[in-house]
């Protein structure tokens, strides 16, 4: 059986140059889990227009603040979301707009 190989020793070398290596391959790969999940991409959404609170998050996904505040502190955990308080309340938001054009790219390429 005959293999036809289309990659030029040079091309060979500029994709193995190009692809990432295994620590950051790992990293992508639980940064992209963070979108893995119904939940947290509702999240992402909504805190993408303001900051919000658990319960305003809870009242308008209609989902029980507990799963709120467990989605929260995991994608905190990964730097997606930070929280500052005020008084009482806990505000969270988008730790960077580029979280929010990830988003916006990837409903465009769908």
């Amino acid at each position: 059986m005959e293999r036809y190989l289309l990659l030029t020793e040079r091309n060979k070398k500029e994709v193995l140059n190009y692809l990432p290596n295994n620590d950051s391959i790992e990293r992508l790969a639980i940064f992209f889990q963070n979108f893995s999940d119904g939940t947290r991409l509702k999240i992402i959404s909504c805190l993408a227009m303001c900051d919000m609170c658990v319960n305003d998050l809870s009242t308008i996904l209609n989902i029980n603040q507990t799963t709120i505040s467990h989605q929260l502190k995991y994608l905190k955990s990964q730097n997606l979301v930070t929280c500052k308080r005020e008084g009482k309340i806990i505000l969270y938001s988008l730790s960077s707009s580029k979280v929010n054009d990830l988003m916006l790219s990837a409903v465009n390429v769908i």
